[in-house]
């Protein structure tokens, strides 16, 4: 590996992290990674590895990956939402254009209802929303 490593590496897990010091300071000139922390995103969680204790660098480094992360994760959503529009007019235009019968059979029933607890939520949402700007 060439350039400069940063001192800290995150594998990124489903609710968060496991934190690595990365140090390559060493007589063998390899890649060291030791595990110092678990990071929970949802809980806000930050739990030392083991019996060790973060430094003041360790927490403030770990926090800015958290915010960083949320970020990232909060951009994600929105953008997948923004997709799902896309493919519901690519999936429009599918259905009116070269599906075939045999095709439609097999995801009508599947789309109608998945469109309708969509727009069930949606139209609730918006009452709600219109109810407490009142």
């Amino acid at each position: 590996m060439t350039g400069d490593l940063p001192d800290y590496y995150f594998r990124i897990r489903e609710n968060g992290a496991f934190v690595f010091r990365v140090d390559t300071e060493n007589r063998q000139r390899r890649i060291d990674m030791d595990q110092i922390a678990v990071v929970n995103i949802r809980k806000g969680e930050i739990k030392p590895h083991g019996e060790r204790e973060l430094t003041d660098e360790d927490l403030s480094v770990i926090r800015d990956w958290m915010a960083e992360r949320l970020e990232l994760l909060e951009y994600r959503d929105i953008d997948d939402i923004h997709r799902a529009v896309d493919y519901l007019n690519t999936t429009a235009h599918w259905v009116q254009s070269k599906a075939t019968d045999a095709q439609l059979d097999a995801v009508t029933d599947a789309l109608l209802l998945a469109m309708h607890d969509l727009r069930t939520v949606l139209v609730r949402k918006k009452a709600d929303r219109m109810l407490a700007g009142n």
